[in-house]
């Protein structure tokens, strides 16, 4: 039975060296959907507001300029290999980029992102769980 707070794994669990093979983008990719549905579940759930201004405090946390604050902060929190794939996704070389962020708080961005998609994928819940939370503190602190 999982416990209470878990983040249930919707898909496939991978292995390590499964998620490894994925490209650094892809695990952004996935992190920004998990990193999105926390958000929203966390003020959905705590806040009465309407929809729309559910949006507008999601889209503060979720921008890249206060995800690239949550990396920095988060740094020395993260495990060497946390630490490797915040690095892949961070050097990752990407086609976009966000409207109101720098290249480098972008790729700060999809590092974090990149950290968040490769714990969902490879079951670390409890450790993705820890690492939203502490994402979210540095970012509401930035309000």
């Amino acid at each position: 039975m999982e416990h209470e707070g878990a983040i249930p794994q919707l898909g496939r669990q991978l292995t390590p060296s499964e998620a490894r093979e994925l490209n650094p983008l892809v695990l952004a990719y996935v992190g920004d959907a998990v990193q999105m549905l926390y958000l929203r579940t966390r003020f959905a759930t705590s806040s009465h507001a309407k929809a729309g201004k559910l949006h507008v405090l999601v889209s503060a946390q979720a921008r890249a300029t206060a995800q690239a604050a949550a990396a920095d902060a988060l740094q020395g929190a993260f495990t060497d290999e946390e630490r490797d794939v915040y690095l892949r996704g961070r050097n990752s070389h990407s086609g976009t980029v966000a409207k109101h962020a720098s290249v480098a708080e972008y790729r700060k961005a999809s590092g974090l992102e990149a950290v968040f998609g490769w714990l969902y994928l490879t079951g670390e819940t409890d450790r993705l769980r820890q690492l939203l939370e502490a994402a979210a503190q540095v970012s509401h602190s930035d309000d």
